[in-house]
């Protein structure tokens, strides 16, 4: 069982998801911290110094000055602020991602037209192997 294991382990595809999923891991803390430290503090601060992540709907009816001290308390929160930040996350990784499997498809060849194997026949207009010195259908002689 341990050798049919490693075997499978050993796999090409399975290496390569695996270190897949690594990048991807390392790249979602990117974008997280793109948008948490890099993109939000600009836009809170032209909405008014907004942080977008002590946006919050208190459901328990007591006040609280931030996100954090809500959590402390234990009480129920719509936590709308992290929700958008996580939006614009997903939507930058989407945009990356899009943009990456744009740019491959771009590097692949296009796929050439297949050789044409067959031609009609003069005659009857049957398509016979292009190599045919007599058409099967009406029995005509073709020349090449």
């Amino acid at each position: 069982m341990w050798k049919d294991f490693k075997e499978f382990i050993m796999r090409g595809n399975v290496m390569d998801m695996a270190i897949g999923i690594i990048i991807g891991v390392a790249f979602a803390a990117v974008v997280t911290s793109l948008v948490n430290d890099i993109i939000m503090p600009p836009i809170g601060l032209l909405l008014g110094h907004i942080n977008f992540t002590d946006l919050f709907i208190n459901l328990s009816g007591t006040s609280y000055t931030s996100l954090k001290a809500a959590k402390d308390a234990g009480a129920a929160t719509i936590n709308y602020g992290v929700f958008i930040n996580t939006i614009l996350n997903f939507v930058i990784v989407a945009l990356v991602i899009f943009l990456v499997v744009r740019g491959l498809n771009r590097l692949k060849k296009p796929a050439s037209a297949p050789a044409v194997a067959t031609k009609d026949c003069p005659y009857c207009f049957t398509s016979i192997p292009k190599k045919a010195s007599r058409c099967p259908n009406c029995t005509s002689q073709l020349t090449k």
